[in-house]
């Protein structure tokens, strides 16, 4: 399918991000403009960047073309996804602000001490981020496809090229600009097909979608079970508790001048997310009128949103309309993967390239440069992967990627700002359990090899419980462990308010 509108409108994109980017150059000039913008976002602007970062292709696409396949059932994911924001509030988003960390791995390492958790959470980082990476580069090959025609690897290598000017440019300074500004794209591209397409629809006759009673009817489909009901309530754990696990969430937070800033961040996030997610299950139930599965070349997942405006409006109108979603969703690539590209960078930066080339110096000019070339090796992998494996599904390698952040990060987290016991080894421990049981369900399950019944319901969706499995593997272990030995300092930082700590 050929579309020069909605081309161009991807170029479009890509320009704005670009330039916002090279501003972003300008502003940044020290570690902690690369690291965390200087820790001066202000929360709505803040917001708006985890807007932006948070609502990726799963989200743009991928809700509507669960909501198409499986109906009313799916309506829980944009709700999952909204409510780990309003646990990460209540439970660590000012402790976490107050830190003074760059990174997870840093808070790992002030907390408890131990240059060896560090060095562990920082593998974790990458490995989380990859497995993130990998559908966004994907995704963006396919939506590049569905209107131009072009080779996936297309869409993916602009993707990673444009990505990683941006990072490399100005480092988290870029990535806010671009952010921020991506959400409200993001937002006008789904939010306006949306109410034309309703209009449409309403003065076309409003064709009934077409799909059995289970469609339009939770908890009703002949495949119902409790296997399914388990699975169901495990994803929606591992939404609720891998959201304050993902790295290029967690280090947004560290971006807020202070731990008051960070939790009104997350009330405004939680206002915008659930804003956006009002349009996605609209392309669901109006794809049911208009498409047919016959019609949908690729994963539904993936085209829905592509291809209804022109199922419903011909001529210019429709690929007005299809220029505006493809535009969105290609932000929605683009905002996604700057974020993850931010944590992966950061990791490999401070963990691998710094110790290895002894650049520890106190100078703005190494860490930069380091950072730099961390943020533009760090995309390597997850790029090879994404042009040459088969397409993995967006929904299916997001929800990996929120499994293990919830059997892994959660725990450190949680207990790291509200247990004092809480010790290196135990929290070494608990990361390994936990890391090790959800990536070899991801492997299994990706792989296709996992068995029937109950064993495949386990390994698909393992949050339920491999992350109880953590916690407990964590808590036994430092109960018999020594903890640090600045523990009591550390946690008054967590706790105390900033001006407390600032005129003590």
């Amino acid at each position: 399918m050929n579309q020069p509108l909605s081309v161009v409108a991807i170029a479009l994109v890509c320009l704005v991000t670009l330039t916002l980017g090279a501003l972003g150059l300008r502003l940044a000039k020290g570690t902690s403009d690369f690291y965390v913008a200087g820790r001066t976002v202000t929360p709505w602007r803040n917001a708006s960047a985890i807007g932006g970062e948070y609502l990726s292709a799963a989200s743009y696409l991928g809700v509507a073309g669960l909501v198409y396949e499986r109906g009313v059932d799916m309506l829980w994911m944009p709700v999952g996804y909204t409510v780990g924001y309003l646990v990460l509030l209540i439970l660590v988003a000012a402790p976490l602000r107050r830190s003074g960390a760059y990174t997870l791995p840093d808070f790992a390492e002030s907390r408890l001490e131990s240059a060896a958790l560090r060095r562990g959470c920082a593998l974790l980082v990458v490995g989380i981020g990859w497995l993130y990476l990998l559908p966004q580069m994907q995704g963006a090959g396919l939506a590049l496809r569905h209107v131009s025609g072009a080779p996936t690897w297309v869409g993916a290598t602009v993707l990673t090229v444009i990505v990683t000017l941006n990072v490399v440019a100005g480092g988290m300074r870029s990535v806010t600009l671009v952010q921020s500004v991506q959400y409200w794209v993001k937002l006008s591209a789904i939010a306006v097909p949306a109410f034309v397409l309703l209009a449409v629809w309403q003065r076309g006759g409003a064709p009934t979608p077409q799909a059995d009673s289970s469609w339009w009817e939770p908890l009703t489909s002949a495949d119902q079970t409790s296997r399914t009901l388990f699975t169901t309530y495990s994803t929606l754990a591992a939404l609720c508790l891998g959201t304050m696990g993902l790295p290029h969430i967690a280090v947004r937070f560290y971006t807020n001048p202070d731990g008051v800033a960070a939790r009104r961040t997350t009330v405004s996030v939680l206002a915008l997310l659930s804003l956006f997610y009002l349009f996605p299950p609209v392309y669901g139930v109006l794809g049911r009128a208009y498409l047919a599965p016959s019609e949908i070349s690729d994963d539904p997942s993936r085209t829905v949103v592509l291809a209804l405006p022109a199922a419903m409006l011909d001529g210019l109108d429709g690929q007005l309309l299809t220029a505006m979603a493809a535009g969105g969703a290609f932000a929605a690539f683009l905002a996604t993967a700057s974020g993850v590209t931010m944590s992966v960078a950061g990791a490999i930066d401070q963990d691998v390239l710094r110790p290895l080339t002894a650049r520890l110096t106190h100078g703005d000019a190494g860490p930069a440069a380091s950072f730099r070339i961390a943020a533009a090796s760090g995309v390597l992998a997850p790029f090879v992967a994404a042009v040459t494996a088969a397409p993995v599904g967006i929904s299916s390698a997001v929800g990996h990627a929120f499994a293990i952040a919830a059997a892994t990060f959660a725990p450190l987290l949680i207990l790291g700002v509200w247990w004092p016991r809480l010790t290196a080894k135990g929290a070494a421990a608990g990361i390994t359990v936990g890391g090790v049981s959800t990536t070899l369900a991801a492997l299994v399950s990706v792989t296709d090899s996992a068995p029937d019944g109950w064993g495949g319901a386990l390994l698909a969706a393992p949050t339920a419980w491999a992350t109880p499995l953590a916690f407990a593997v964590t808590m036994a272990v430092s109960l018999v462990t020594p903890r640090p030995r600045r523990w009591a300092r550390t946690m008054t930082r967590l706790h105390a308010p900033e001006d407390v700590l600032a005129g003590a």
